[in-house]
């Protein structure tokens, strides 16, 4: 897993800045969509919601990152 990171931060550096916001949007609506088939239906791996989770944050912080340099 810690591989599948490093290889998901590295695609981050490539995209720009409105890539990056465009993917945020995306995820947050597809994170939405997971997060009510869960409550309607467990998921059959739930963990994929924290997943989803755990990488628009890091969308977020290469975000916050560009924004203070």
């Amino acid at each position: 897993m810690a591989n599948n990171k490093k290889d998901f931060n590295k695609g981050l550096k490539d995209l720009s800045e409105s890539d990056l916001k465009a993917r945020i949007q995306e995820d947050s609506l597809r994170l939405k969509k997971l997060e009510f088939a869960h409550a309607i239906s467990p998921l059959e791996n739930p963990m994929s919601i924290r997943g989803l989770r755990q990488d628009i944050a890091r969308i977020k912080t290469e975000l916050q990152k560009r924004a203070l340099a």
